[in-house]
């Protein structure tokens, strides 16, 4: 299959969490023999805060954020098989999602990625205006990164022809244990930019636990931070690139994740965060949301609170020795069973049927 993506960025996770999902899931179906083309535009100083180099499995462009660059880039979906808008892009996303509409050749598939469908379904109740809401008929095929069977529901009830979750997943060879280091030693470690569907979920979190125990130390990582009062005991470091997640996460005693709001209401939607501190066996903290037995076991390989005293209670008793049995157990539950190569082989199905009802429809466009 030939696959046009449109996205925020596949090179820069700065102010983009979505990036590691881009790399690790588009990376293994390149692997599986299928060409890939991402399409990503210059805004919000990403393409001057690049975290990777081009990568050979895929054709890289990178376009103005004008109308003019929209218009030349949406033509140039040429041949392929597969064009594909995700939510998200940051710039002229309702022009993007009309685009592949009426681009690229009347017989490809035509698909929505939402990498953050609880908000978007909430958008959708809100506002009867959407470009979403014109567009699913059209559609063939919505693919979202999580939120399992309520989403599903939801999209159908939209319109969406088909919806399907491809959910976060690991990349081994991007995320795995390193070596310690000093610099990132911390009792509790988070890596989060500041967003407003979340910060208050990061005040009971992980605010308030330092604030409970101001003889540990706490590590914040992400953009946005700068200007947040906090406790003596936290350091915030700002934006952490890629390449340095694994010793972030490896160096701390515990890492924490902390869902947006709209995720922890739905449930099933692991970020990718989970993914990547369990491929680097450590020992994750999750707020609690429904569905985290299908990825991880609570107390076994991965410790669960409701609010931030179970944070406190964790951190009181968590020894270096169930740390590592932790993280060494999400880890092997990680590789048996969620790697972005056993999610590749679930989207090539899904989207070779896609292609199947499309060509036993001839008439459509």
């Amino acid at each position: 299959m030939q696959i046009a993506v449109y996205g925020s960025s596949l090179l820069s996770s700065y102010w983009n969490g979505a990036a590691t999902y881009y790399r690790g899931l588009l990376g293994a179906m390149a692997r599986r023999g299928h060409g890939i083309v991402f399409f990503e535009p210059d805004a919000f100083g990403r393409q001057q805060n690049r975290d990777i180099a081009p990568p050979d499995w895929a054709k890289i462009v990178v376009y103005e954020a004008t109308p003019e660059g929209v218009r030349d880039v949406l033509g140039q979906a040429g041949d392929a098989d597969i064009i594909v808008k995700c939510s998200g892009v940051g710039v002229f996303d309702d022009e993007l999602l009309d685009g592949i509409l009426v681009n690229g050749r009347a017989g490809a598939v035509r698909v929505f990625l939402d990498v953050d469908a609880p908000a978007t379904l909430a958008e959708l109740r809100q506002n009867e205006a959407h470009a979403l809401h014109a567009a699913l008929p059209a559609l063939d095929l919505v693919l979202t990164y999580g939120g399992g069977d309520p989403v599903m529901r939801a999209y159908a009830g939209f319109g969406a022809r088909a919806c399907v979750p491809i959910y976060n997943a690991l990349d081994p060879a991007t995320h795995h244990p390193v070596m310690r280091d000093p610099a990132y030693e911390a009792t509790l470690s988070l890596l989060a930019n500041r967003l407003p569907d979340r910060e208050a979920r990061i005040e009971e979190f992980f605010l308030r636990p330092a604030a409970s125990l101001p003889g540990q130390s706490f590590l914040l990582g992400g953009s946005g931070w700068h200007d947040k009062p906090m406790p003596a005991n936290v350091r915030a470091i700002g934006h952490v690139p890629t390449a340095a997640h694994n010793v972030l996460n490896v160096s701390a005693r515990a890492v924490l994740n902390v869902a947006r709001d709209s995720m922890a209401e739905v449930g099933f939607s692991p970020a990718t965060r989970v993914f990547e501190a369990a491929g680097a066996g450590a020992c994750l903290i999750t707020d609690f949301w429904n569905g985290i037995e299908l990825f991880l076991e609570a107390g076994s390989e991965i410790l669960v609170a409701r609010d931030g005293q179970d944070v406190v209670e964790h951190l009181r008793t968590l020894t270096a020795e169930r740390a590592r049995s932790i993280g060494e157990a999400a880890r092997a539950r990680i590789l048996a069973g969620h790697t972005y190569d056993q999610r590749a082989v679930l989207l090539e199905t899904v989207l070779a049927g896609a292609i199947a009802v499309r060509r036993d429809q001839p008439g459509r466009t």
